[in-house]
Order: structure tokens, then C-alpha cells, then sequence
């Protein structure tokens, strides 16, 4: 069940967290949404909401995604997704001198989830736009949740 009164939402699926340049090409915000989906072994069916950032409201890519898996689009502002910024597994302080907060695609992840939810696919990058998957902790034991690596960036 999907509610979107207050800050959050509360899914019993996954929910999508995307970030993008300007005028990225759809294509290749969706081709990165797929990646993250495959590397988990979930399914398009198992997308819930595709959430991000309020200053991407107009970005035709966002919204592209959102057709994609046939499931609403919610934008975030800032503060909301800077909330979450304890709960970011690659926060960044070039996105926070960007945004007004420390991760887009996680960020919004978590907030479309909701309080207990957990980032099930930590951010991923392509050439112009960044992906990320949370989802309800309790989805642990069927989903493999991908982990971010000692090292990695």
C-alpha cells in the first residue's frame, strides 16, 4: 500500500531512487534503473514508487522512468532527503554544495521507503544520472542487497 500524506511513504515494495544532470537522456536514466533491478535480481514488477530530488521535477528522464515501470513519480525537496543523510551509504559533499543535501538517488530512495526501509542497492552511476533501491528491511532475506565495498566510491 502506497501512502503519500506527510513526509515519507510507506511501501511493502521497492522503491527507485534516481538522480540526473539536466537534460539526461531517458534511455540511459532507464538502462541504469534495469542494472540496479538485475544486480539485486529483482523485477520491473517489484518497483513501487520512483522517487527524487524536487529541482528534477521537470526532467523528462525522471518522469520517462516512472512510465517505464508504470508506477507514480515523487520529488523530495532537499530538506527532506537531507534527513536521511545518517542513513546514506555514499554521501557527498559536491552534491550537498549542489543540492542542499548529501545524496539524490539514496536519499530519495529512503525517503519514498520509509523510516524502517534500507537501502537495498546503494548508489550506482552511469555517465549523467545515479540510481539507488531501498526497500523494507524485512526484504532482506529474499533480495540479495547489494553492499557498498571497502575502497569503492
Amino acid at each position: 500500500m502506497l501512502s503519500v500524506n506527510g513526509p515519507t511513504v510507506t511501501t511493502t515494495k521497492l522503491v527507485l531512487g534516481l538522480g540526473c544532470e539536466r537534460n539526461a537522456a531517458p534511455e540511459e536514466v532507464i538502462a541504469l534503473a534495469e542494472r540496479a533491478l538485475a544486480e539485486v535480481g529483482a523485477g520491473k514488477e517489484e518497483i513501487e514508487l520512483v522517487a527524487s530530488l524536487d529541482a528534477r521535477a521537470e526532467e523528462a528522464a525522471i518522469h520517462a522512468a516512472g512510465r517505464h515501470f508504470s508506477v507514480p513519480v515523487r520529488f523530495f525537496d532537499a530538506a527532506t532527503l537531507e534527513a536521511e543523510a545518517a542513513r546514506l551509504q555514499n554521501p557527498s559533499e559536491i552534491v550537498f554544495a549542489h543540492t542542499g543535501c548529501h545524496g539524490v538517488a539514496e536519499g530519495a530512495a529512503l525517503a519514498g521507503a520509509g523510516l524502517d526501509a534500507i537501502l537495498i542497492v546503494p548508489k550506482i552511476r552511469s555517465a549523467r544520472a545515479t540510481a539507488a533501491i531501498a526497500g523494507p528491511a524485512r526484504d532482506a532475506g529474499r533480495i540479495a542487497i547489494r553492499t557498498k565495498r571497502a575502497g569503492a566510491t
